[in-house]
């Protein structure tokens, strides 16, 4: 069960797990995405590890907030969030957009806490420096949810209702700004083990564009690559999660 109270922050909504807390999963949305996507990944992991889903703002219980539309002030928000939960080590993981992000929260933490992040975990999305400029964030309404069906991952019905996309279009296209726009030209390697997924029919985002996040790793790393599209995740959850699960319980062992 989620707690979504303030606790551990507004950031971020909770899973906790049975236990004391040895590592804490932090888990980073799609552009346009919602913490609300991580919750049947609830329980997945086990005992000892807690899950946090990013709260991005403009959205469910953050929608009277302004959207960001850069990736620097993101990630320095939630670091900052993060390093205030410095109990435990963290692992990160993100998707598409949010593996960008989850790769510049882990640069910032490792900065200040070199021991803080213990893993991460990237998918459907190109390495840092080698992501290629965007600029659907500047097409009109129309062109932006062409796009988004083109990804996958959203009920098509949503985007059909008027009122609904009044609610979803500011943070897509504040989203979509955001990945758009970054591309880390000077990469700074991670020193933690790098887990990294693709699904084999993405067009978007080909395995082997996610193979070069071995460049920007000083640990280990390691691609999987996994039936589906850009969104193979969805189908593939329970593969996914199974991987994932042997590869948080290794960092546990690991940081313990």
């Amino acid at each position: 069960m989620a707690v979504t109270g303030r606790g551990p922050s507004v950031w971020f909504r909770r899973y906790p797990t049975a236990g004391p807390v040895r590592l804490r999963l932090v888990c980073m949305p799609h552009a346009g995405g919602t913490a609300t996507f991580f919750h049947p990944w609830d329980g997945a992991f086990g005992d000892g590890v807690e899950m946090l889903a990013t709260r991005y703002p403009g959205r469910q219980e953050r929608i009277a907030e302004t959207c960001l539309t850069s990736m620097e002030p993101l990630a320095d928000a939630v670091a900052d969030e993060l390093t205030a939960l410095s109990d435990v080590p963290v692992a990160l993981f993100g998707h598409s957009m949010g593996a960008s992000l989850a790769y510049e929260v882990a640069l910032r933490l490792q900065a200040s806490h070199p021991e803080a992040v213990a893993g991460l975990f990237v998918s459907a999305r190109e390495a840092p420096h080698r992501v290629t400029p965007k600029r659907v964030h500047l097409l009109d309404d129309e062109g932006l949810l062409d796009e988004v069906r083109r990804l996958g991952g959203v009920d098509e019905a949503l985007l059909e209702e008027p009122a609904l996309r009044d609610v979803l279009l500011p943070p897509l296209r504040a989203d979509f700004q955001i990945a758009g726009t970054y591309r880390a030209t000077a990469p700074v390697p991670v020193r933690c083990p790098v887990a990294a997924y693709a699904g084999e029919g993405d067009t978007g985002v080909v395995p082997e564009a996610v193979r070069r996040w071995s460049e920007v790793s000083a640990g280990s790393f390691d691609l999987t690559v996994m039936p589906g599209g850009h969104f193979y995740l969805i189908p593939e959850r329970d593969a996914l999660l199974k991987d994932m699960s042997g590869r948080l319980e290794g960092l546990m062992v690991t940081a313990s």
